[in-house]
């Protein structure tokens, strides 16, 4: 009886902020009839304002896979063919996991927090949140600190491949000019309010990347191999853990479950949402990079953007469109958390209006945009972001949670979500939690810090900070015309 009174406790209206009924789920007159389909149609609330189950997984999937889908046959070339595709699999499997021990903990806290009477009117609950309310202050201090610093790169790494990516069509100005503009672009997020107000965004950009991710695959079976095409990964093993960190990082999109659960009309109902996302987003990964890299081999270990390697055709310039376009929702996604943490922070997260508060957010967008100027080294960045802050908050510091809130045996007893079937037995979740805190920190964290960092390194030590183009390679010049004879 529980659960379905904490399913039916949040609803939310038209402005993408919460709207809290009693902990019985018994809302005032018409309430709910907008959320779960009574009442008249509305275009605006159909186009603008979700929270539905497919609206998460809409959210979820799209979310998942955005720019790293241009980056994976760069690990494949790193991997070899074998490892690319068990580590993705691996990787999906355990970034599951670790989304579904997330939902169960705001599960937990949000029923707590109900009996205790705790209104979330306005009010957005947020991962750190979480970590305070089941484990104190220190845990809060150390989920803020990971889960902020990992969105703010994330968001960085957005912003950096739209400069990568629009130069594929448009070489006239250099990837930092486009980083500029791109900024400019991505700074007009500030005016969504909430991850409800994603429903037709999340829906465009999974399409997008279905398309591209596809256009890949095709595009490198139509080319056929290279002349003189090797496949030698792989050879170092600097480059094999930074290849397995970035597949790491492909899996650990989830620092906005909390965020994208809270703006569901039923958040107990995100439970296996996550691994349903990941499941469609291997037909997506797995056959565009096993197909990039047949076709280019060892080729792709200098050409981290997929594109870069593809001739220019119509469909290559629809696929570089529809990616931009995706890339901007997901610098939304990534950067819709951190407008939450700054406004509670100032005091304008209770704030009623939507022009205040995108005021208020354009901060945020500042550090991102010369952050984007000072790395603009599209896919190495995301291996040293995965290594050094993914790790921890979406995979160690989850597992870690788990098993200390349900340490004793009367937590378990009381707990609103019950070790899942397939695995039905806290001893079980306790064993599988410990392996990933040991395989993440010493895998991840250990051997892929040190070999994305090696690489991030390098990368700087030959292109420079603020490097105005990031490999970027001129097509020759044609040679000037004959000069006409003399009469």
């Amino acid at each position: 009886m529980a659960r379905e009174q904490l399913e039916e406790a949040i609803v939310a209206d038209g402005n993408g902020k919460e709207e809290e009924v009693g902990v019985m789920g018994i809302a005032g007159a018409g309430d709910g009839d907008e959320q779960h389909g009574g009442g008249k149609f509305s275009m605006k609330s159909f186009l603008w304002h979700g929270g539905s189950v497919w609206d998460a997984w809409f959210s979820c999937a799209s979310n998942q896979v955005a720019q790293v889908l241009l980056t994976l046959p760069y690990s494949f070339s790193q991997l070899g063919m074998l490892s690319g595709v068990l580590l993705q699999i691996f990787y999906g499997f355990l970034g599951s996991w670790t989304a579904y021990l997330i939902s169960v903990l705001y599960v937990e806290y949000r029923s707590r927090k109900e009996k205790e009477g705790v209104s979330f009117k306005n009010h957005v609950i947020q991962w750190f949140e979480v970590l305070d309310g089941l484990l104190g202050p220190y845990w809060k201090a150390a989920g803020l600190a990971f889960n902020c610093t990992f969105l703010l790169f994330g968001s960085v790494i957005q912003l950096i491949a739209c400069a990568s990516n629009i130069y594929y069509i448009n070489d006239r100005l250099d990837k930092r000019t486009w980083t500029y503009i791109f900024g400019a672009c991505c700074a007009t997020t500030v005016f969504i309010p909430s991850f409800h107000n994603y429903r037709i965004w999340s829906f465009l950009g999974l399409g997008m990347t279905t398309y591209t991710a596809w256009y890949l695959a095709i595009a490198a079976l139509i080319n056929g191999q290279v002349e003189g095409v090797s496949h030698t990964g792989p050879t170092k093993l600097v480059l094999y853990f930074t290849g397995a960190t970035n597949i790491l990082y492909t899996f650990g999109g989830h620092a906005v479950t909390v965020e994208i659960m809270h703006a569901m009309w039923k958040p107990a109902k995100f439970k296996y949402i996550y691994l349903l996302a990941t499941l469609y987003v291997f037909t997506l990964t797995l056959p565009s990079a096993a197909a990039m890299y047949w076709a280019f081999g060892d080729e792709l270990l200098t050409h981290s953007n997929a594109f870069s390697l593809l001739p220019k055709t119509a469909w290559r310039d629809a696929a570089v469109i529809l990616m931009l376009i995706h890339q901007f929702i997901t610098f939304g996604f990534a950067c819709t958390p951190l407008y939450f943490v700054w406004e509670k922070v100032i005091g304008m997260h209770d704030t009623k209006s939507l022009f205040k508060r995108a005021l208020a957010r354009l901060p945020i967008v500042v550090p991102i945009w010369f952050l984007a100027i000072i790395f603009p080294f599209f896919g190495p960045i995301n291996s040293a972001v995965g290594a050094l802050l993914v790790s921890f908050t979406v995979y160690i510091i989850p597992a870690l949670a788990h098993i200390l809130t349900y340490r004793t045996a009367s937590a378990r007893m009381n707990a609103p979500e019950k070790p899942p079937f397939f695995l039905p037995s806290w001893t079980g979740m306790f064993v599988v939690n410990v392996f990933i805190v040991v395989w993440v920190l010493v895998v991840g964290f250990g051997l892929g810090g040190w070999a994305s960092m090696v690489n991030f390194i390098r990368q700087i030590d030959t292109f420079g900070l603020f490097a105005k183009c990031y490999q970027c390679s001129k097509p020759p010049v044609p040679a000037a015309p004959a000069p006409l004879p003399h009469h």
